[in-house]
């Protein structure tokens, strides 16, 4: 399993966002990377400025979001619809979709998901929980 370090999974988005910028060509992960980089705007000016952002920290004082890891659970989910894993994502994202009529606002939910059950699972020392995970988003998407 990949388990990159904070800095290391950074770098990910500040080189494929570099590479966009210049013109280069993309390769495996950075392509999703940048599709994901792509969804928020508002995050191109930090990913311009590694110098400042790399070891930034980014914590409730400091303004709450961390973008490094709101960029990192998106592209989580997009890894784990493509592969329909923990079985059973895919279909309760593609109700989410469907009733949003947005893909980003339904990956956005489902991100929601997620970081409740890593943070449940760092609060308990467990590994994350799939089927608490499965359910908080099919229970979402059943929701009215």
């Amino acid at each position: 399993m990949f388990s990159p370090s904070r800095d290391q999974a950074r770098r990910i988005f500040f080189d494929t966002w570099a590479k966009r910028r210049a013109g280069a060509p993309l390769e495996g992960l950075e392509k999703t990377a940048l599709a994901v980089i792509l969804l928020h705007p508002e995050y191109h000016p930090l990913l311009d400025d590694r110098d400042r952002n790399l070891e930034r920290d980014f914590g409730p004082e400091q303004g709450g979001l961390n973008p490094f890891l709101h960029l990192s659970l998106h592209l989580a989910i997009e890894e784990q619809l493509s592969i329909d894993q923990p079985s059973g994502i895919l279909s309760a994202y593609r109700t989410l979709a469907a009733q949003h009529r947005d893909e980003h606002e339904a990956k956005h939910v489902v991100l929601e998901c997620l970081g409740e059950v890593v943070w449940s699972a760092q609060r308990s020392g467990s590994p994350p929980d799939g089927d608490a995970y499965l359910d908080c988003v099919r229970r979402r998407a059943l929701a009215p």
